[in-house]
């Protein structure tokens, strides 16, 4: 599946698969759709950014932020742990999916984070 709200792929995969009810989303990098830039500073606008990302391929395929029920996150530095946490509380309010928060050497364009989902997408 496409969406034009969220960045293109930046290799040979799709920005989400659908699986039955289950919808997959590929890790999404903080670029902005609308410009194409990526968006590296400050961290927390990145995230928001990633996250965003992520919300919007799950939206093209009929769902919503409640719809997802796991997160994970590759962070560069996992001192940015708890500003990571703030925007991701912030946008996903009460609703709590399951969630892993690995750190690694690298990511893709050199970004700081990277942030791939399933979402549920049965009634």
């Amino acid at each position: 599946m496409f969406t034009e709200q969220a960045p293109k792929p930046v290799g040979p995969y799709s920005q989400g698969v659908i699986a039955g009810d289950y919808l997959f989303v590929s890790g999404q990098i903080p670029i902005d759709p609308a410009t194409g830039e990526l968006v590296k500073e400050p961290f927390s606008k990145a995230s928001e950014v990633a996250l965003r990302n992520v919300i919007a391929v799950v939206k093209a395929a009929g769902g919503d932020v409640n719809s997802i029920v796991k997160v994970t996150v590759y962070m560069k530095d996992i001192n940015k742990f708890s500003e990571f946490n703030e925007v991701y509380s912030r946008i996903f309010g009460e609703h709590k999916p399951a969630r892993a928060v690995i750190g690694v050497a690298a990511l893709p364009k050199g970004v700081d984070l990277e942030v791939e989902a399933i979402a549920y997408l049965g009634k």
